[in-house]
Formats: C-alpha cells, sequence, structure tokens
C-alpha cells in the first residue's frame, strides 16, 4: 500500500507564504507558488531569501485505494466488428500496465514500501479550434483527405468533457494521493485566434462558451457551404464523407455552436505555449498585416485547385514560407473564389503579450494560481518560462519552445536555456519535473527569433544535454506530435531521465495522461503514467445533440476521420507504465 508523503511546512506563516496559500497554490490542490527569473520566490529557491515552503493542507490518514474506474486501466474507446465505412465505437479492452526498467531494474516488494510524492495531469493539443475562421487551411483537404478533419466544430465540447472526467477522479489510480495539479503542454488554440483563447480559459477556468464567430445565429463555413469535399451534416447531399458513411445529423451545426458550459477544473491548472498558441495558424511568424487583417474580415476561402493545394502544403512542411508570403499571394489570386462570411474582430490574432495578459486576467484564475504560471515579470519581460514548486520534494519546469520566427518545428534560444541550467541547478535538492510543447526529436527549428537576433537557437539534443546534466531531472513531459511515446535518455556518469509526451485531444484517441512520482524506498523511483479520455460515453447516439452526446460524437467523428493516424495511441510501452529510475 502507497503512503502519502506528509509536507514539511514553515512553524512561521510570512508574508509570502500567506500569498502563496491564498494564491490557490497549497500542495493539496497541488502546486507551491511560481518561481521565475528575477522574481521574489525564484530568489527564493537560490539561496538568497528565505526558504521555499508548501503550504499544504492535512495529508488524509491513509491513502485511498488504488483503482482503475474512469481510465483506459478499466476500457478504452475501440470500434465494434467489421472494417471500412464508418465505423461505430464502443467499449474496448482495457490497456495493461507495462513496468519499463530501460533506467533501472524493478525491485520486488517496492508496492509495500512506496511513498507518494506528488500526482498531476497532463493536457496537451486541445486545440479548440474557430472552424469559420477566414483564414484556416481547410481547402488544403482538395490534396489530402487528412487535412481537414470532419469532427474539428466539437472540440470545445470535448474538452469539457475532458474536464469533466478530471473533475470526478477519486485521485491518483496508483497511490490514491490527491491530484495536485493540471498541466497543459501547449497548442491550447489552433489559428491563433483571440476567439479560441478565450475559450479555453473559459474551458480551464469554468465559464459559458458560445464555440461560435462572425454571425451570431448561423454556421458560415465549409460544413454548410455545399461543396462535396466536405461532410456536410445537416445536408441530404451525398458529399464526400457521407459516401464513407458518415450520417445525415439534422441540426449538427446549430447544435455545434450552441451556448456550453464548462464548470472549469476542480483543481490549481498551469500552461505551458505551443506553436499554435504562438504563430499564426502555428507557423506563420507574426507581422504581416494583410494575414491580420484578413482574419477579421468578412471572405473565406473554401476549396482550391489541388495543385495549389498540395504546393502550399509543401512549402509549409519543407519550412519555405515562415512569414505567410505564399498565402498571402495565394488568397489574391483566389480572390474572385472568395466566399462572404460576417467579419469579426474576435478573431484578431493574439501576441504573446496578448497571451500572458489573457492568463493573468482575474476572471480566468478559476482554481488559481492567478497567471497558471505565468507573472507580470513575464509580462515585463516578454518571456514565456517559469517553475514552480509543487511539493516539498519537486520543482515543475515550463519552457517555452516555440519558434517567433516561424515553422511548427521548435527550439529554444541560448538565454532561456541557460535560465533552465541554472534552475536545475539552484535546485540541485529538489527533483525536477520539466513541461514544454515541442519534442526532443520535433526541436529541430533554429531559425533566429526576429526580436532577438543575437540568442542562438538550440535544437532538442541540446536540452537533452543540459537536462542530463543535472541527477535531479526525473522527466520531460511535452506534446506537440500527437502520439503517445515514452523515451529513457540514458545518461553514464550524468542523469537519467524519462521523456513522456502523449497524444492530443484533437486526433483520435483522444488522451490525456495523469502522472505519479513515488519513492520505492529501495533506492529506486518510479513514474506511473495512466492515460485518459474524455468523461463521455464511448457509444454514441446520432439523436443526441446535448453537450455530452456532442462530446461522444467528437471522439467517434475523429476515430472515422479520413486519411488519420493509425499509430497515435503508440505502443503498449508508450502507454500505462510504470518507469523505473535511480534515485540521484
Amino acid at each position: 500500500m502507497s503512503r502519502i508523503r506528509s509536507v514539511a511546512t514553515s512553524t512561521a506563516m510570512n508574508r509570502r507564504t500567506l500569498l502563496a496559500a491564498t494564491g490557490a497554490v497549497t500542495l493539496s490542490a497541488g502546486v507551491g507558488y511560481a518561481l521565475r527569473p528575477d522574481s521574489e520566490a525564484h530568489a527564493a529557491t537560490t539561496g538568497t531569501g528565505e526558504s521555499a515552503v508548501a503550504v499544504s493542507r492535512q495529508a488524509p490518514a491513509a491513502p485511498l485505494a488504488p483503482y482503475e474506474r474512469g481510465t483506459t486501466l478499466e476500457s478504452v474507446a475501440a470500434p465494434g466488428s467489421g472494417s471500412g465505412g464508418y465505423r461505430r465505437l464502443g467499449d474496448g479492452p482495457a490497456w495493461k500496465r507495462v513496468v519499463r526498467g530501460d533506467l533501472a531494474a524493478a525491485k520486488s516488494g517496492r508496492a509495500d514500501r512506496r511513498t507518494a510524492l506528488a500526482a498531476f495531469v497532463q493536457f496537451t493539443d486541445l486545440h479548440l479550434i474557430d472552424v469559420q475562421h477566414p483564414l484556416r487551411l481547410e481547402y488544403l483537404r482538395t490534396g489530402a483527405a487528412n487535412a481537414w478533419r470532419p469532427h474539428e466544430s466539437l472540440t470545445v465540447a470535448g474538452a469539457v468533457s475532458l474536464v469533466e472526467r478530471v473533475n470526478a477522479l477519486r485521485g491518483a489510480p496508483v497511490t490514491g494521493s490527491p491530484l495536485h495539479f493540471v498541466m497543459t503542454t501547449g497548442d491550447n488554440t489552433d489559428n491563433n485566434s483571440k476567439t479560441e483563447l478565450d475559450w479555453f480559459l473559459k474551458v480551464m477556468s469554468g465559464g459559458r462558451i458560445s464555440p461560435n464567430s462572425g454571425d451570431p445565429r448561423h454556421y458560415e463555413g465549409v460544413q454548410n457551404s455545399g461543396l462535396k469535399l466536405y461532410w456536410q451534416p445537416d445536408a441530404a447531399l451525398r458529399d464526400a464523407d457521407k459516401q464513407r458513411g458518415f450520417p445525415h445529423l439534422h441540426g449538427f451545426l446549430a447544435a455545434a455552436i450552441r451556448e456550453l458550459r464548462s464548470p472549469g477544473l476542480g483543481l490549481p491548472w498551469y500552461s505551458t505555449v505551443g506553436n499554435h498558441d504562438a504563430l499564426p495558424l502555428g507557423c506563420y511568424r507574426h507581422g504581416d498585416s494583410f494575414l491580420a487583417e484578413f482574419a477579421v474580415g468578412g471572405k473565406k476561402l473554401m476549396t482550391l485547385p489541388a495543385s495549389a493545394s498540395v504546393a502550399l502544403r509543401a512549402a509549409i512542411k519543407n519550412d519555405k514560407d515562415p512569414k505567410g508570403t505564399q498565402l498571402r499571394d495565394l488568397l489574391k489570386t483566389h480572390v474572385r473564389q472568395l466566399r462572404s462570411v460576417t467579419p469579426d474582430e474576435s478573431r484578431a490574432p493574439f501576441t504573446p503579450a496578448d497571451y500572458l495578459k489573457a492568463h493573468l486576467d482575474p476572471a480566468h484564475t478559476g482554481p488559481g494560481p492567478i497567471g497558471h504560471g505565468y507573472s507580470q515579470a513575464n509580462l515585463a519581460a516578454g518571456t514565456q518560462y517559469y517553475a514552480f514548486r509543487i511539493s516539498d520534494d519537486i520543482i515543475g519546469i515550463s519552457i517555452d519552445t516555440t519558434d517567433p520566427g516561424g515553422h511548427y518545428m521548435g527550439s529554444i534560444g541560448t538565454t532561456q536555456l541557460r535560465w533552465l541550467d541554472k534552475t536545475l541547478s539552484d535546485n540541485k535538492d529538489s527533483y525536477a519535473i520539466v513541461f514544454s510543447h515541442h519534442t526532443s526529436k520535433s526541436m529541430t527549428n533554429r531559425r533566429t527569433d526576429p526580436a532577438h537576433p543575437s540568442d542562438k537557437r538550440h535544437g532538442g539534443e541540446d536540452v537533452v544535454a543540459t537536462l542530463a546534466k543535472h541527477r535531479n531531472v526525473l522527466a520531460w513531459v511535452n506534446g506537440h506530435t500527437h502520439k503517445n511515446e515514452i523515451i529513457a535518455h540514458s545518461a553514464p556518469n550524468h542523469g537519467s531521465f524519462w521523456e513522456i509526451n502523449t497524444a492530443s485531444h484533437v486526433d483520435f484517441p483522444h488522451l490525456a495522461r495523469i502522472i505519479e512520482v513515488v519513492d520505492n524506498k529501495d533506492g529506486t523511483l518510479s513514474l506511473f503514467t495512466t492515460l485518459i479520455e474524455s468523461a463521455a460515453p464511448h457509444r454514441t447516439d446520432f439523436s443526441d445533440l446535448s453537450q455530452t452526446g456532442l462530446a461522444a460524437l467528437y471522439r467517434e467523428l475523429a476515430f472515422n476521420s479520413p486519411g488519420r493516424s493509425t499509430e497515435l495511441a503508440g505502443a503498449s510501452r508508450d502507454r500505462n507504465t510504470e518507469l523505473v529510475l535511480k534515485k540521484a
């Protein structure tokens, strides 16, 4: 039976710890206060100022029993028998836990000895999408079926259902420890649109959300365009997707833009930035006034010759158009094909400063902490990285791997890399978990940051080397690839750590991940990873267009999305695991 470690607290409550407590940053809620360069809290961990204190509620007398209900250890959405066409989902077999001893051998009897140190949930790649946004690239579907997803209008309903799942969990499934916090690892939005940012913050912190822009009464987009290229759910038209077996669902679009209510997370949550949050369409640098004006304007391109579609997609993939020049020229060339939509200023792209200000807005504090990791110091410095204390034993570090120069692959500047190195050194007596959007493999973009041309960019190998210098690093948790993958980084005579990459909540199988840290009391630690789905039922009812019914449809439509990758769930060793490593 696991034990929950009692959290040490100071005998005196000073002003800073009082602020930490009242800022919804208790260990029971999962987190300590944020630690940032030049901040008072950061100084408290670097040998200057008083020691950091994690404020906690009293630990329960005994942990909750381990459980599987509500996780993929119980069941996973899976199709019924048959193949081809549109397939309905139901309750599939569970994903069993795999013990991985790549970095250290698992010793017998550890389950009776282990002590819980921390437990949290990772969300990643929610991709909340304003599907009526004029700059969307749906027309790339003329060149590739998977360039547009039939379920994209339901991203908000799906995300709210994921919040409901986390709120219903009894605690950490292995140890029974209270869940401490939720961390999002980027691509919270899709088009870098202010509408999407508002929806994301309300999903996470609670509120009423109308996943609609433009005309407040009617949907205006590709799904009622009459184009056979796209699924036309409300129409009898035999579009390309209905020919694949997609249903005719009268009232679907009205339901998709109807107001929803998010209860908000019952846990404090932290935020990490992704390329879709930082860059227009996730790949173009800020600064093109034509594209910015087009985003809020009254015209939208919905179809394109296949040759032009293939050319634009190749330019994006091969990093040939970081400024969006080719996209701008394409929109001007095809001006006669543009359709009229209702203009909407709320679709404007948001800057990094806008992103920070929105997180710091008291209206979006929800369960806390204020800023969700970001601070006024970040706003003043123009940075989107920070550290925070998870517990007495562990710090968390969120880094910004987006490249302001453009493209969807990532990198990190020298200034931030040195800060990461120093933060790990200054907190050498605490274990560390690092969070980012990009993975080590997807940090290959070394394009210069236009605002800081002298700040050299570094790829994933430099981040791995930096983390390996520090024996206190346990894990690097990230997203971006939309695929489950867990990599053991072994560094002889240095620190070894696990890289934990989690599938998205926009491409099937729609997952998030619980991560628990335990001390096995035998010279090893274990990280338990447990995948969860949203609270929506696996089985859909085409007549149910309620909020819950739409969330179930979101998953099933995603499973049937033409051209989707079938590899995103990863192998069993990338799903529910126990990851063992030696104590530093």
